[in-house]
């Protein structure tokens, strides 16, 4: 009895041993370890590109699903009972074995799909031992996954021959296609060829290759799986060739995607019809900007609604092999030029330091010895805000950051997203606004498209916009409305252009012409452009309107048009903002002399703004001739508006209509102050003199503006007459 219990007891604990080990015997994850390909996808899955695996196998992630076809002639070659057995095959077992016996040798290992898929992740040498061990996991694999999921695992790691492993990545390479259009050929050649890709394969065996394929296409046929006239079409077709390449669309977003996500498989925005179109254009326009010696052209369009990329090419033109070719200039740092000036004046604007029609300094200026100029080299005295974006002017500009503050702007610029700007505020200085901080052109079109997304969405979707500095809509509407009516200095009529559709849009030349920008917008689309060299060499003939502003508006044109509301930006209600008084000359706030005035709709921190500066109550003789100061006669008073000498004397040239103030007559007592200003040197301003090659002081220019031109000036230096 107790011999009798000891037997029962040993069987008991081998019997929960057995029971355990195949319960734990299979780890988590089957095919850890394994390395995949980067796999990048557009919208609707459409492959846009592939990176290789790092054991230098093409090896896509999971497939989701086989192709029918491919899944019953799998099957039907392979393992016909597939659906029935539990992981392993009786009948496949006694058939192989009366075949070794009969053939004195292994000729048929009788391994089901879940007995390879056992194989494949185990990757062991193949022997009897093996071949047990082989069919233990595979019914324990079978308990844990649906046939459909051992199906998928083995269409994803079986090998198609050379270095192709899994159905996806064998029909890119073999079909040149995704395999939703498989054909009866075509899924009974890629069954025979993963059997034994190492003997039959494309380049080798094809007859052999050929007859598999027919007599499996006969089975399927006697099967009922496709008629005898469909399968009559499938012997004609052609065995398939040599490797297909696999695509190239966005190819430097893939290389971007695969440093990013290596090994993983990616969906993205971009629309593969749109993406091929986009590269068609730049390519083309590659071509004519070679003949300016400018090599590189970089593209970015996003969808505003849902701020995704939906067209993307970091450098066009892959065919021309030159120095640069392979930089993704969309994801690179350049010099951003003007690009940043609609951005200040949205700041501005929204943080009441202007108004739309504020006027601006337009004088010659130094600021520690930074004097920036205007495209044109020409001054306006005073200049609108607004105008002074649409005509992109570097100088009222520079005064507007002075004004807003740098280091202000440069943290408003990191909290949009621009994530290029490393050094500390005060290095970049004024000049920031002219190009002295780097950006991408992925993350100032996202900029500019989320200004547009938050304008149309921003109410109902604020979770998405968390973090986003430029939230005043009617800002933001001021904004659009300056950029639609952008006026280049450069001789081009870009209204003739824009006529067809609004847009927002801004152009951008960097210093020495060394990168062009244009970036646009409209409800629906953001497109950015950049051109130029990648290794960062200038081109005399490269500005932002001439170059990149044509290639935006090609691209604009291969967008879906809107009419009617969703045209433009519809106007902001007014319940998002102020009402509020405004001297029409000077665009400040109305003051008590401001007797030309308009009310407009503006953004709530309006009322912040300087009152007009300009206007101002002076005495005059009766007839208006003169200007009186000691009242020594009968006078009256009248309201003007003034600017100060430096602004008159360039605004006036070419405003006719502008009118000085009338002299002081003659022995009336003045403060000169009143009647001529300094334009340089500004006051405060430190003036360093270095020696001449003679050794001789250096020479410096002071200039002034006087309310009479004609006026004899006497010049001292710390009380010296010189």
């Amino acid at each position: 009895m107790k011999i009798k219990r000891q037997i029962r007891y040993s069987a008991d604990t081998a019997t929960a041993v057995m029971v355990l080990l195949w319960f734990f015997c299979l780890p988590e994850d089957l095919f850890e370890g394994t390395s995949y390909s980067t796999v990048v996808t557009d919208c609707n899955g459409e492959l846009l590109g592939a990176r290789i695996a790092d054991d230098g196998q093409w090896r896509f992630l999971l497939c989701d699903s086989l192709p029918e076809k491919f899944a019953i002639a799998l099957i039907e070659f392979e393992d016909r009972t597939f659906y029935s057995h539990p992981g392993i095959s009786a009948g496949a077992l006694v058939r192989a074995s009366i075949q070794n016996i009969s053939h004195g040798s292994v000729v048929s290992g009788a391994s089901t799909i879940t007995m390879q898929v056992v194989r494949m992740s185990r990757r062991k040498s193949r022997n009897v031992w093996q071949k047990m061990v082989e069919m233990f996991l595979a019914t324990r694999i079978e308990s844990r996954y649906t046939k459909d999921e051992i199906l998928r695992l083995y269409g994803s790691h079986a090998p198609f021959g050379g270095n192709v492993v899994g159905i996806n990545a064998a029909m890119w390479r073999y079909l040149g296609h995704d395999g939703s259009d498989l054909s009866w050929a075509e899924a009974a050649t890629l069954a025979v060829l993963q059997n034994v890709p190492s003997s039959i394969n494309l380049a080798k065996n094809r007859d052999t290759l050929l007859f598999k394929r027919n007599r499996l296409l006969h089975r399927l046929m006697d099967k009922g799986h496709l008629s005898e006239f469909d399968y009559k079409l499938a012997l004609e077709e052609p065995l398939i060739d040599k490797p297909f390449p696999l695509p190239q669309q966005a190819s430097h977003l893939v290389e971007w995607y695969d440093r990013m996500y290596h090994g993983k498989k990616s969906s993205t925005g971009i629309k593969l019809s749109l993406q091929r179109q986009v590269e068609d254009v730049t390519d083309k326009w590659s071509k004519e900007l070679r003949t300016l010696s400018i090599n590189d052209l970089a593209v970015v369009i996003m969808d505003v609604r849902s701020r995704e990329i939906i067209a993307y090419c970091g450098n066009a033109d892959m065919n021309y092999h030159r120095q640069g070719m392979f930089v993704d200039i969309a994801n690179s740092p350049r010099s951003s030029g003007s690009i940043l000036k609609p951005l200040l004046y949205c700041a501005a604007l929204q943080e009441g330091t202007i108004l739309p029609q504020t006027l601006l300094p337009d004088v010659p200026v130094n600021f520690g010895g930074f004097s920036p100029k205007n495209f044109d080299m020409t001054f306006s005295g005073a200049v609108a805000a607004d105008e002074a974006l649409a005509r992109s002017l570097n100088v009222p500009n520079v005064h507007l950051l002075k004004e807003y503050g740098v280091m202000r702007f440069a943290e408003l610029l990191k909290q949009g997203g621009i994530t290029s700007l490393n050094r500390p505020a005060d290095q970049y200085g004024l000049s920031l606004i002219l190009g002295s901080a780097e950006v991408t052109l992925r993350e100032i079109t996202a900029f500019y498209a989320t200004m547009a997304a938050y304008y149309q969405y921003g109410n109902a979707d604020t979770e998405h916009f968390t973090g986003f500095p430029l939230t005043d809509k009617i800002a933001l509407y001021h904004t659009f409305e300056a950029l639609k009516r952008v006026n280049r200095p450069d001789q081009l009529d870009w209204r003739r252009v824009v006529s067809v559709q609004n847009i927002a849009w801004k152009t951008g030349t960097s210093y020495g012409s060394r990168d062009a920008w244009a970036i646009g917008i409209t409800p629906h689309y953001a497109v950015g452009v950049w051109v130029g060299n990648a290794e960062g060499g200038g081109s005399p003939g490269l500005t932002g309107a001439r170059t990149a502003g044509p290639v935006m508006f090609d691209l604009f044109n291969l967008l879906p048009k809107h009419s009617g509301e969703e045209a433009w930006f519809i106007p902001p209600n007014d319940a998002e903002g102020e009402s509020v008084v405004i001297c029409r000359h000077s665009g400040h706030l109305a003051g008590h002399e401001c007797t030309d005035t308009v009310r407009m709709l503006l953004p709530r921190k309006a009322k912040l703004s300087n009152s007009c500066p300009y206007h101002q109550s002076v005495i005059v003789s009766l007839d208006g001739k003169y200007r009186i100061a000691d009242r020594s006669e009968p006078v009256k008073k009248i309201n003007r508006f003034v600017l100060l000498p430096a602004m008159e004397w360039y605004y006036k040239q070419i405003h006719p209509g502008y009118e000085s103030l009338p002299p002081f007559k003659s022995g009336s007592m003045t403060d000169e102050t009143d009647v001529m200003r300094f334009i340089y040197p500004d006051n405060g301003i430190v003036i360093s003199l270095p020696h001449q090659m003679n050794g001789e002081p250096g020479e410096v220019t002071f200039s002034l503006a006087h309310s009479n031109p004609a006026t004899e000036l006497f010049w001292h230096l710390d009380r010296e007459y010189i």
